[in-house]
């Protein structure tokens, strides 16, 4: 049940995860032309840089969450 709005979101947040280097400015138009703005791409772009950057810490380390967070089913 996703709108095209957020399809177009998530094609170019995998591109951004998976293959980063690949992403170009067809993407960044297709973002524009399903309604995000400049600013809404930035946003798009730093919350998947930092979820990618704190897993792969938490990779790298063997870090856990702690039961309290843990304990609130995420």
């Amino acid at each position: 049940n996703l709108t095209p709005k957020q399809k177009a979101m998530l094609n170019v947040v995998i591109k951004l995860a998976e293959t980063a280097a690949k992403v170009e400015e067809a993407d960044r138009a297709a973002l524009r032309a399903a309604g995000f703005s400049d600013r809404d791409i930035w946003d798009i772009a730093s919350t998947v840089g930092f979820f990618n950057m704190s897993n792969r810490v938490a990779a790298a380390t063997d870090m856990r969450p702690n039961p309290e967070y843990h304990g609130m089913a995420r």
